[in-house]
């Protein structure tokens, strides 16, 4: 494997598949003449063959459902004409043609026809994807341009009836064959891009008719109606024929539908799906706001615990003051208790401490008693001895402190004499 300035390497698979959408957009429908080789019938029903002449061979597959319609099998060597789609057979990697119609050769002016108005159209830019609109999503009003007695009509408004019953459907009836049925698909086409009903328009159209053969979906080949389709104020759909069967109006057409069942299953959301889709999402959002409100709630639960009212505050602050008053109480009564034994430790330490200096003051102050004993003026009257002493308690030292006449008192060891100083005689 290499990559150079082209770009990335392919993957086969993908380079496969591109090359078939290439070959398919660019040649598809395709009609082919040429000799019958090698032609085999399988048990399934399916035919296949190669188509050759001088210059080259392609391989062919002619399925069950094509065969049926054959008057009879071609054999080796037949000269014929065919109409199919390329297709790349991405197993093999072999280019194929699926042929749908087999016919004699020389029956083949109505295709040169088609091929020459397919070149025109192209030529025109009117099967460019870059002016095909996109599709809504969810349409509420559908115009179907098909005919009355169809039984693609029928097929399409079963789908709606089954997928989407509330969409509502218009029938723009009109020709799918014959001479007049060009001129009837383009007016019904203009009806209904300026449809209003009840203030509604069409929001897309499905262009719709059942299989057939070449002559049978001729209508749809007309450049007229290929320009009109392409002038359309709404997007197109169409859904002409068999999955092999390709008409002009499917090249020019916003989108192509393999049948007119299919057209109406791509222009229409399943009801079922999605209700089951809005049940699911229904219950995502109910989960979602219930886990809101479960967080909220707890969130205002914790909010409350945090706002009480003003009496259940003060209760709070009254057990809290009890509580601490508790505390207190405890802690004074353990300290009391603490300092009680501390005093009475110290009380008798005192006391012992006391017995011992009392002791030694009692003696100190028995010796002192003794001298005093022995200086006491009480011992000096025990002996005959006067303390003298004037009237008011003062004591007379000396003869020079009283004179004659004086008052004296004289204090005996029995009792005291009142005297009167009659002379003065100093030593």
């Amino acid at each position: 494997m290499r990559v150079d300035s082209l770009g990335a390497a392919w993957a086969v698979g993908d380079l496969v598949g591109a090359i078939g959408q290439a070959v398919a957009q660019t040649f598809n429908p395709v009609r082919v003449k040429g000799e019958i080789s090698g032609f085999t019938r399988a048990v399934s029903g399916h035919c296949y063959f190669s188509l050759k002449d001088a210059r080259g061979q392609i391989r062919c597959a002619m399925f069950k459902r094509a065969a049926a319609g054959l008057s009879r099998f071609p054999k080796e060597g037949d000269q014929v004409e065919v109409t199919g789609r390329l297709d790349v057979y991405a197993p093999r990697g072999d280019l194929q043609l699926v042929v749908e119609t087999l016919e004699t050769a020389g029956q083949g002016d109505l295709y040169e026809q088609f091929l020459r108005v397919k070149a025109k159209l192209q030529g025109m830019g009117l099967f460019d994807s870059s002016r095909k609109r996109a599709l809504p999503r969810y349409p509420r009003h559908i115009g179907v341009v098909t005919s009355l007695g169809a039984a693609a009509l029928h097929d399409v408004v079963s789908v709606f009836a089954r997928r989407t019953p509330h969409i509502r459907v218009t029938v723009f009836p009109s020709a799918v064959q014959g001479s007049n049925a060009p001129r009837e698909l383009v007016q019904a086409l203009q009806r209904a891009s300026v449809l209003q009903r009840d203030g509604m328009s069409c929001d897309l159209i499905l262009l719709v008719r059942g299989g057939g053969s070449l002559e049978d979906l001729w209508a749809f080949n007309d450049e007229g109606l290929a320009v009109a389709i392409a002038n359309s104020t709404l997007p197109v759909v169409s859904g002409v024929g068999h999955e092999t069967d390709f008409t002009i109006a499917d090249f020019v057409a916003d989108l192509r539908a393999p049948t007119p069942t299919a057209a109406a299953e791509l222009v229409s959301e399943d009801t079922t799906a999605l209700n089951a889709a809005l049940a699911d999402h229904a219950s995502a959002l109910a989960d979602g706001v219930q886990w809101v409100l479960d967080r909220e709630s707890q969130r205002c639960d914790r909010l409350t615990s945090r706002l009480v009212r003003p009496s259940q505050r003060l209760a709070q602050q009254q057990r809290r003051l009890t509580q601490a008053g508790h505390a207190l109480s405890n802690a004074l009564r353990g300290h009391l208790t603490r300092a009680g034994f501390g005093f009475q430790q110290a009380r008798l330490a005192w006391l012992a401490s006391a017995g011992v200096g009392l002791k030694t003051k009692r003696e100190s102050l028995e010796r002192l008693a003794l001298r005093w004993q022995g200086t006491s003026p009480k011992a000096a009257l025990d002996r005959g001895y006067a303390w003298v002493q004037r009237p008011d308690g003062q004591a007379v030292h000396t003869v020079g402190s009283v004179s004659r006449g004086d008052h004296l008192r004289l204090v005996m060891r029995d009792g005291e004499l009142g005297a009167t100083v009659d002379a003065v005689e100093p030593d």
